[in-house]
């Protein structure tokens, strides 16, 4: 990416048009500062999926997937065409609020762009830690006040499920729509993936869906592609399938339950066997069930 650079010489973020962009300048807000050394896991998805808000550094890491296994580093791409079907589903039953985890950065068709196509009055969060993702997500801020971005670490709940633009913004009386998508699998075991996800469920209402993609162990060379990660970006674990589906405990999955992206409510037919791009991450959907009347 080319890097422009302001009076000071500092690096500047590139603009970017989605129409409603995340890039523009708001003069009220203090400079991001931005570690360009170093890759990030949010550029790092950015240059897998063909954005233009990464830098050299998160290239590298993408190539070295692409060595390993050039369509594995394509499910980046079907993890965000799968983001765009499930937000559409969840708008569509009704739900109108979401918290969208590690949300990175943006590309065509986020997810306030896609619920509130469904329903203009839709409330959006998101979150990530990442200081580059608050930088394009100002003029959200700016320009949609039914949008809100923040900065936190996920895994710290309490602050994350207490933060003004959370508290004050989502009505957690009401279904919420709960999204965890290429996250998880950045929380290492000693990390307590399944209790951070629990901590996040528990306060949920009745009604509220937790949609959730996770990189799986489905091939050989995915062991090769975690390896990598964790090089890059010093976490990134690998899962199975019952493991993964065991997120959604407590919760009654929607149909078809955890499957290979792909095959979750796909728009169109899809060719099977898949190839590395479908089988590197597994994920889906569940409702948080209503007490029973009796």
């Amino acid at each position: 990416m080319a890097e422009r650079t302001d009076g000071d010489g500092a690096v500047a973020e590139p603009a970017r048009d989605y129409g409603l962009s995340w890039s523009g300048l708001a003069v009220d807000y203090e400079p991001v500062e931005i570690d360009t050394t170093k890759p990030s896991i949010a550029r790092v998805y950015d240059a897998a999926i063909g954005g233009k808000d990464h830098y050299e550094v998160d290239r590298a890491v993408v190539e070295a997937g692409r060595k390993i296994s050039p369509a594995g580093v394509a499910s980046a791409r079907v993890n965000r065409d799968l983001l765009i079907r499930g937000v559409r589903y969840l708008a569509e039953q009704g739900i109108d609020q979401f918290l969208d985890l590690g949300s990175g950065l943006p590309s065509a068709q986020n997810t306030h762009q896609v619920a509130q196509a469904v329903n203009p009055a839709t409330r959006v969060v998101y979150v990530d830690n990442d200081p580059i993702v608050l930088a394009h997500g100002r003029a959200l801020l700016a320009q949609d006040e039914r949008t809100r971005v923040i900065t936190a670490d996920m895994l710290d709940v309490e602050h994350v499920l207490n933060h003004p633009g959370v508290t004050g913004f989502l009505d957690f009386s009401r279904p919420i729509g709960l999204l965890m998508l290429a996250v998880v699998h950045h929380i290492l075991d000693e990390e307590h993936p399944h209790a951070v996800v629990d901590a996040y469920k528990a306060p949920l209402a009745p009604g509220s869906h937790l949609f959730l993609t996770h990189f799986c162990n489905s091939f050989p060379e995915a062991r090769e592609l975690e390896d990598v990660l964790v090089r890059s970006l010093g976490r990134g674990q690998l899962r199975g399938t019952e493991e993964i589906t065991g997120f959604f405990d407590g919760l009654e999955l929607v149909e078809p339950g955890v499957v290979p992206l792909p095959l979750w409510r796909p728009d169109t037919p899809v060719s099977e066997p898949l190839d590395h791009s479908g089988l590197l991450m597994a994920g889906g959907m569940a409702r948080k069930p209503f007490a029973d009347a009796g």
